[in-house]
């Protein structure tokens, strides 16, 4: 991400760095808790956030280390709701793996 700055007829380009926040929120559905009993846990992430931002977000917050991440962009939809059509917003989420004995806990 580059933001632009005028400076007298001089074009000075600065470089805006990530703040390192990849993860929004947990993803809280029916699916997501069962497969939390298997130690994977969802996460609602950015649309810049990889595998290992990911990682290192999550060793740093939850002090535990993943197994594996999958990574999954989930289109937005096309919805009929109370007589007028609308879209619900394109998501991207992450399903992180825990070996056996690890566990996050997300309910702040």
């Amino acid at each position: 991400m580059a933001k632009k700055i005028e400076q007298k007829n001089t074009e000075v380009t600065e470089t805006v760095k990530n703040s390192g926040k990849f993860i929004v929120a947990p993803r809280i559905t029916e699916k997501a808790s069962v497969q939390s009993n298997a130690n994977a846990y969802t996460f609602v992430v950015t649309k810049e956030a990889t595998k290992l931002n990911l990682s290192k977000e999550i060793q740093d917050t939850y002090k535990v280390k993943p197994v594996a991440i999958n990574i999954t962009n989930l289109p937005g939809k096309a919805v009929f709701v109370r007589g007028k059509f609308g879209r619900t917003a394109p998501v991207k989420k992450a399903i992180v793996f825990l070996k056996k004995g690890d566990s996050i806990n997300i309910a702040n």
